[in-house]
């Protein structure tokens, strides 16, 4: 909501990071700042990722349902959003958000350990891949996606988390999904012209 937070005069971006990239936090929102302005956001993610254990470790603790549902769906919101966020320049141009669908199914999934597990390992990957070399954050960055995926694997070795494995079924019906929606979109567009 930077754009969204400028143009009604609030600021929640703390000066101290992005004073190291630009003199004024607008400035951020020129397409001269691209670069400096990714820097800023994937500074700020970067940070976040440094609570990934303390995370897992209060969750961990938690016994009773309803309270573990309450401090969970924050948290897996939280990771959707920062991977959402991480590297995208749509956050300086638009409104950057997650989808009303996936919020729906991040909250119905906070119920257990497991559930989170998989929620962070999904976005954490997410994330991985859109790192960046020539970031200024992308040696601490990557050092906390490790410490994660560390913990993670800890998990896996105790047992308190199962890691899916994509089978081929999975892969051929995301493979049929997205030719279904292509095809959807080629004939929406054909339509269009053709009745123009």
């Amino acid at each position: 909501d930077y754009l969204e937070d400028l143009q009604q005069n609030r600021t929640w971006y703390p000066k101290e990071v992005w004073g190291k990239y630009h003199s004024t936090l607008d400035g951020l929102a020129e397409p001269a700042n691209k670069a400096k302005a990714l820097a800023c956001l994937n500074d700020m993610v970067t940070n976040a990722l440094r609570h990934v254990p303390d995370v897992f470790t209060y969750l961990g603790r938690i016994r009773n349902q309803s309270v573990f549902n309450f401090c969970a769906i924050p948290q897996v919101m939280a990771i959707a959003t920062l991977s959402l966020c991480y590297n995208n320049y749509g956050v300086f141009t638009g409104v950057v958000k997650i989808r009303k669908g996936e919020a729906v199914q991040l909250i119905m999934s906070a119920t257990s350990m497991q559930n989170v597990y998989e929620t962070f390992d999904q976005h954490l990957r997410v994330m991985r891949e859109k790192v960046c070399e020539t970031d200024p954050s992308y040696k601490l960055t990557v050092a906390h996606l490790d410490h994660a995926d560390s913990l993670l694997q800890q998990a896996v070795a105790a047992g308190a988390y199962v890691r899916p494995v994509a089978t081929k079924a999975d892969s051929a019906v995301r493979a049929l999904v997205t030719v279904g929606v292509l095809a959807s979109i080629a004939y929406g567009v054909h339509a269009f012209y053709k009745s123009a």
